[in-house]
């Protein structure tokens, strides 16, 4: 059996799960999400809590055991919590401003860069050179993030672009002067 399949997900308060077929909704107080669950694996819900089993013992089944309860997992945190992701800018003269639902980015390009973020995901500038990418949808967060990263990619000799909050960055060393 999985060690994350197994796991009985709590339902908190203020939650509806329903399931249908292949199809679980979410609702909570931030918002509904729903996803599609593969034919191999059952949903039951019991007492307040959603219990996953497999129906063999193949690889592929197994994989997707511990798969489709993360997935589910991250739905019921992400509609009583919510995600983020916090970005960086590192640079001289790189900055990011935000117009209307608009991001801007000055990232040392002879133009500025317009990122409009996807339905459900807000961007929030809490400085000039930190972003706050925000939702209900863990992958539709991290995906937006990594969008916004993939602008200008950290320099490893200088360190100049965009980051994680959390990303460690190894600094290279630059060419020695010639003999």
């Amino acid at each position: 059996m999985s060690r994350i399949g197994r796991q009985p997900i709590e339902i908190p308060a203020g939650v509806t799960v329903t399931i249908e077929g292949g199809k679980v909704t979410v609702k909570g107080p931030k918002g509904s999400l729903e996803k599609n669950i593969d034919s191999c694996i059952n949903i039951e819900q019991t007492d307040g809590k959603l219990i996953f089993t497999r129906k063999s013992e193949i690889k592929e089944v197994k994989s997707k055991h511990g798969l489709y309860r993360m997935l589910v997992s991250n739905m019921v945190d992400g509609v009583t919590k919510g995600f983020e992701k916090s970005l960086l800018i590192s640079g001289v003269g790189f900055k990011a401003q935000k117009q209307g639902e608009k991001l801007i980015l000055n990232l040392g390009y002879s133009h500025n860069i317009e990122y409009t973020p996807p339905v459900g995901i807000t961007v929030d500038c809490v400085s000039n050179n930190e972003i706050l990418v925000k939702g209900i949808d863990k992958e539709a967060v991290g995906q937006a993030a990594a969008n916004i990263r993939a602008f200008r990619v950290p320099d490893p000799y200088h360190i100049y672009g965009v980051r994680y909050k959390d990303e460690i960055i190894q600094k290279k060393e630059g060419k020695t002067a010639g003999k």
